[in-house]
């Protein structure tokens, strides 16, 4: 008799014993964290969770298979077998890419079909918390370095933020252009770069972060002298 076929055996034995803590409900398997019983006047009935999906027994009156990033299955760490496929480690659930590079996709798995999607422009995947994050709070250890677009012009978003006013992080911080005052940036999340440009009139301030008058922003103050801009930026 093989070591599998006598674990199966003793995880029949356990479901065997089981008892209904109340007479009416739904309760956890003592092993098996994807096997849940449905108790009926003091009868029960065994269910299991999809593959990839175990019971949550927060709330003995309601039957709810979630995924394990979402449920404390504390010592049941029984699992049924997997069911694989292509870009899904078990059936259902959320998994990193199959692309090491790819840190911000993951799959959302549903019955074995893998669904990409993409974190938020500079958030990964992180696969302990199932949910996208900022590399500086993730788990994963793999990817630290997020890829930078650039505009044509060479401008990417440095990796060290400015922060703003009380020296809270900006979620968006601005950069000046730097040969014309009229012209910045936009860092989108901190690392998708766009070109914004201040109202006639306006120039932008790099102390404010905002489009002020010329003459409220050192270096510019003669950007609009006589009807004319200046295409550099005075320093």
């Amino acid at each position: 008799m093989t070591k599998y076929v006598v674990f199966l055996f003793f995880l029949s034995g356990l479901s065997a014993q089981f008892k209904c803590p109340e007479r009416t409900g739904f309760f956890p398997d003592p092993v098996q964290c994807d096997i849940y019983y449905v108790c009926s006047k003091g009868n029960y009935e065994e269910k299991l969770c999809p593959d990839g999906l175990v019971f949550d027994d927060t709330n003995p009156n309601k039957a709810r298979c979630d995924i394990p990033a979402n449920t404390d299955c504390g010592d049941r760490n029984v699992l049924q077998e997997a069911k694989p496929s292509k870009g899904c480690p078990r059936a259902n659930g959320y998994y990193r890419h199959t692309d090491p590079e790819a840190c911000d996709k993951f799959f959302n798995c549903v019955e074995g079909v893998p669904i990409e999607i993409s974190c938020p422009p500079g958030l990964i995947y992180d696969d302990v918390e199932s949910t996208c994050s900022w590399p500086t709070e993730s788990n994963r250890r793999d990817c630290g370095v997020i890829k930078r677009d650039s505009l044509e012009d060479g401008f990417s978003c440095p990796e060290e933020e400015p922060l703003g006013p009380e020296g809270r992080k900006l979620p968006h911080p601005t950069y000046a252009h730097p040969e014309d005052c009229q012209k910045f940036y936009i860092c989108r999340n901190g690392v998708r770069p766009q070109k914004g440009a201040c109202p006639d009139g306006k120039v932008y301030s790099e102390d404010t972060f905002k489009c002020e008058d010329p003459k409220d922003v050192p270096g510019c103050e003669d950007y609009y002298k006589d009807g004319k801009k200046p295409q550099a930026r005075s320093k």
